[in-house]
């Protein structure tokens, strides 16, 4: 029998300038029976601290003293030692071009300020899923599916790699843009194409028109991962024929139920 973890697993840190903003993050914390909470004022403690003692999520305001919420979970992507801890950003900024780095960075949680604490907990419970996939049983048999992912962040392929990893995908190939995809696809076959939309050379819904409309694998499921909100050019990638569309950030239970619908027919066989 496996263990599933809980709240009472989840090591927190907190970094928030405002000690009355700590504190009531802290607060919601423990109502939602979190215990290990630590806090810190700025990113340069934050990352001390991590490397003192790695929590299992980070918590984190956008404007710090000394680095922004998002350039602090870049450092975190880019030190192997702390690139898989889950990161959750608490902010009043709305504007896309400021999120969307946190959002390419591979994220649990983008909260507003004020949150409302079943947001909290959804977070929460999506780190959870991550570090409970490690102990339980995987959701696909990865030995008999191949994906191909298709992003041009490398923190972003680490993060999108490290969940499909945790579902119980193996083999994965990765590509940093459509026009190398295209190139992958030319040499094996898939049963998966994961991309994301904004990449250069070739985006993501030009790369599934060439999937669709020339390849000789027309038909492979192709999940778009996607921080992209307008709803032009959303409707535009639906009409290119993506089998599915995910929000970054994501729950891996709605990724996971999202890629058992696509799959289902290669599951069957």
């Amino acid at each position: 029998m496996t263990y599933t973890p809980t709240m009472v697993d989840i090591d927190a840190l907190i970094v928030e300038p405002s000690a009355v903003q700590a504190k009531i993050m802290q607060k919601s914390l423990e109502s939602l029976g979190v215990i290990g909470i630590r806090a810190v004022a700025n990113a340069a403690e934050a990352l001390e601290a991590m490397a003192s003692r790695p929590p299992s999520v980070v918590i984190s305001a956008m404007y710090l003293p000394d680095l922004s919420g998002s350039e602090l979970v870049q450092r975190m992507r880019a030190d192997s030692a702390l690139e898989a801890i889950a990161f959750i950003l608490i902010s009043s900024e709305t504007r896309p071009q400021q999120l969307d780095d946190v959002r390419q960075s591979g994220v649990c949680g983008i909260l507003p300020k004020p949150f409302a604490l079943s947001q909290l907990e959804t977070a929460l419970k999506a780190t959870l899923q991550l570090q409970g996939s490690e102990l339980g049983e995987k959701e696909f048999d990865g030995e008999d599916l191949r994906v191909l992912l298709v992003d041009d962040m490398p923190s972003a392929r680490k993060f999108m790699r490290r969940v499909l990893e945790h579902l119980g995908f193996t083999d994965i190939v990765e590509a940093e843009n459509g026009r190398q995809a295209i190139q992958r696809l030319d040499d094996v076959m898939v049963d998966l194409i994961v991309t994301d939309y904004n990449m250069p050379e070739m985006d993501g819904q030009a790369f599934t028109a060439y999937v669709r409309e020339q390849s000789w694998q027309s038909s492979v499921p192709i999940l778009m991962v996607t921080s992209e909100h307008n709803s032009a050019k959303l409707a535009a990638v639906e009409e290119s024929g993506v089998s599915g569309i995910c929000d970054k950030p994501f729950e891996p239970t709605a990724l996971s139920h999202l890629l058992h619908t696509m799959l289902e027919d290669r599951l069957a066989q």
